[in-house]
C-alpha cells in the first residue's frame, strides 16, 4: 500500500516467523528506517563526542553533550506518545526523519560553536521522543497479530545491534577517514532516507472518537487527564518495585551498567589521548573490543549460562568488572612492568604483547564479556519477575529511572576528571562497581532454592531473531491489547500490584 491508502496492506504469511516479516514490504521499509537512522543516531554520538574533545579539550563538556542525548527522553518521553496517537503516525516517522536530517545539517555549518551544537542535539533528542511511540505503534499496523512477537524482536535486536555498528565501528571509521563533518552530512542523509522510506507506508490517522474536543479547553483538559494517567502508572510501577525485592536488585543491576556505559561515553576521548598517547577519535581500539565482548559474553551465556545461578553470574560480572576497569586505567604501569620484566629475564621479545594498546584491548573484550555478564541476565531475570498485567507499566517506570539513575555519574565524573585526571575517576568508578557486587553478595546473604534454580542461560525461544532478543537483553515484546500505557489501571489491578507483593517477599524468604 503506498502513502496515499487507506487501510495498511499486510503480508498474507503462515507463519510469524522472521522471514515472513521480512516479506512483508512495508515493514521492511520501516525496519531499514528504523536501521539508518539508529546507526546514524549512534555515529553521531560518537562524532559529536570527538568534535567538542577536540574543540574544548574538556570532560565536562563531553559530560553536558551526552546529557543533551538524555534529558529529552526523560523529560517528554511519558507524554509523547499521547500526542502522537492524536496525529497520523505515517505523517509523524515522515516529518521527524526530516526535520532531524536538517538539524545534522545545521550541524554541519555550525562548526565547533558549542552553544548551537547543544541546542541542536536537544532539539533533534526531543524529535526522537516523538518518532519512537510512533514507530511502535506503526508496527501492530503493518504485520498481523501472528507476527508481532516476530516483528518487535527484530526491532529491539537492530535497536541494540545499531549501537555496535554506528558507535564502535562506522562512526569511528568515518571520522578516522573523512571527519566529524563529513560524518554529519552522511548521518543527516540517511534521516532524509528513512524519512522517504517512511513515505511509502500506509496512512494511520489516529481512531476516531465520539467525543473529541473541539475546543482549546477541551484539548487542555485532555492533556491532564493524560499527564494524570501517566502519573497513576509511575506511583503503581513504583509501589510495584518497591514490594518486590528482586525487581529493585534487578533495577540496581542495570542501573549500574547504564551509568557505565555512559562514563565511558564521557571519559573515553580524555582516556585515549592522556593514557594511550592516540587522538581523541581513537577511542575506536576500546569500544570496538568492548562490543566484541559483549558479543562473547551473549554466546558464552547461552552456551554455559545453564550451570551457574543468575545471582552468581551478575556479581561476579560486577567484581570482574571492577578489576578490569582498574587494569585498563593503569595499562601504562601494567605494560611497562611487563616490558622491563620481560627483558629482565632474558625472555623473546613480547613486546606486542606487552605493549599498552595490546593490553588496552585485551581488558576491553574481557570488560565487554564482563559486562555482558551483568546486564544480560539482570534483564532477563527482571522479564521472569514481571507478571504480563504489570509489565507494561513497570517497564516503562523501570527504563525512566535507569535514565535517571545514569545522569548522577554523567553529570559529576566530567567535572572530577578535568580536576584529579581520568585515571583516578576510572579507579574510583571501578571500585564503586566491585563494591556492589560485593554488597550484593553480603546482603543478599546465601541462595534461596528459587535462585538456584534460576540459571544465566538466555534465549530459549526457537525463533532466532525471539533468541537474540533474550540475549541482547531487550524488553520483551508486548502485544497491543497487553500494553496500554495510556489508560490507568483499574483499582483491582492496583490492589493487586500493591497487595501481593509483601506476600511474594514472604514467599521468597521461606524459599
Amino acid at each position: 500500500m503506498t502513502a496515499g491508502g487507506g487501510a495498511p496492506a499486510v503480508a498474507d504469511a503462515s507463519s510469524g516467523g522472521a522471514a515472513d516479516v521480512f516479506r512483508n514490504r512495508p515493514f521492511l521499509l520501516l525496519w531499514l528506517a528504523q536501521a539508518a537512522t539508529q546507526i546514524g543516531g549512534n555515529m553521531v554520538i560518537f562524532g559529536l563526542t570527538i568534535v567538542i574533545s577536540k574543540s574544548t579539550g574538556s570532560i565536562t563538556a563531553v559530560s553536558a553533550l551526552i546529557l543533551t542525548f538524555l534529558l529529552p527522553a526523560v523529560l517528554f518521553s511519558a507524554l509523547a506518545g499521547v500526542f502522537v496517537d492524536r496525529l497520523d503516525r505515517r505523517l509523524v516517522l515522515v516529518l521527524t526523519n526530516i526535520l532531524r536530517g536538517l538539524a545534522f545539517v545545521a550541524m554541519f555549518f555550525v562548526g565547533t560553536n558549542l552553544a548551537l551544537i547543544y541546542l541542536l542535539n536537544i532539539a533533534v533528542s526531543t524529535i526522537t521522543v516523538f518518532f519512537a511511540p510512533a514507530e511502535a505503534a506503526m508496527i501492530p499496523i503493518l504485520v498481523p497479530r501472528r507476527q508481532l512477537l516476530s516483528a518487535n524482536s527484530v526491532f529491539t535486536l537492530t535497536l541494540n545491534a545499531a549501537f555496535a555498528l554506528g558507535f564502535t565501528l562506522i562512526g569511528p571509521l568515518i571520522v578516522k577517514i573523512a571527519g566529524a563533518p563529513v560524518l554529519l552530512v552522511i548521518v543527516a542523509a540517511l534521516y532524509f532516507v528513512a524519512g522517504a522510506f517512511c513515505w511509502t507506508l500506509p496512512s494511520s490517522p489516529p481512531a476516531s472518537r465520539v467525543a473529541a474536543p473541539a475546543t482549546a479547553m477541551g484539548r487542555v483538559r485532555e492533556a491532564e487527564d493524560a499527564i494524570g494517567s501517566v502519573l497513576l502508572q509511575l506511583r503503581e510501577g513504583l509501589d510495584y518495585i518497591r514490594g518486590h525485592r528482586e525487581i529493585r536488585w534487578s533495577l540496581i543491576y542495570l542501573g549500574i551498567a547504564a551509568s557505565l556505559v555512559g562514563v565511558l561515553g564521557v571519559l573515553g576521548p580524555s582516556f585515549a589521548q592522556k593514557t594511550l598517547g592516540l587522538g581523541s577519535e581513537d577511542f575506536v581500539v576500546v569500544v570496538l573490543p568492548l562490543g566484541v565482548g559483549i558479543v562473547m559474553g551473549i554466546l558464552l551465556l547461552n552456551a554455559y549460562g545453564r550451570l551457574i545461578p543468575r545471582r552468581r553470574v551478575i556479581e561476579g560480572g560486577l567484581i570482574s568488572l571492577g578489576v578490569l576497569l582498574v587494569a585498563m586505567a593503569l595499562s601504562g604501569r601494567i605494560s611497562n612492568f611487563l616490558a622491563s620484566s620481560t627483558t629482565q629475564s632474558g625472555l623473546p621479545d613480547l613486546s606486542l604483547l606487552t605493549s599498552l594498546l595490546s593490553i588496552v584491548v585485551a581488558v576491553a573484550f574481557f570488560a565487554g564479556i564482563a559486562y555482558a555478564a551483568v546486564a544480560i541476565p539482570a534483564q532477563t531475570q527482571l522479564q521472569e519477575d514481571l507478571p504480563a498485567d504489570v509489565r507494561g507499566r513497570v517497564f516503562g517506570v523501570l527504563n525512566m529511572l535507569v535514565s535517571v539513575a545514569s545522569f548522577l555519574p554523567i553529570l559529576i565524573v566530567g567535572p572530577i576528571a578535568d580536576f584529579v585526571g581520568t585515571t583516578v575517576v576510572l579507579i574510583i568508578v571501578a571500585g564503586s562497581i566491585a563494591a556492589s557486587g560485593f554488597a550484593s553478595i553480603i546482603l543478599r546473604g546465601p541462595l534461596r532454592a528459587v535462585e538456584r534454580g534460576s540459571r544465566a542461560a538466555v534465549g530459549t525461544g526457537h525463533d532466532p531473531f525471539v533468541e537474540a532478543l533474550g540475549a541482547v537483553g531487550g524488553p520483551e515484546p508486548v502485544a497491543p491489547e497487553d500494553h496500554q500505557p495510556d489508560l490507568p489501571a483499574s483499582a483491582a489491578s492496583r490492589a493487586r500490584v500493591v497487595g501481593t507483593a509483601a506476600d511474594d517477599d514472604r514467599a521468597s524468604d521461606r524459599g
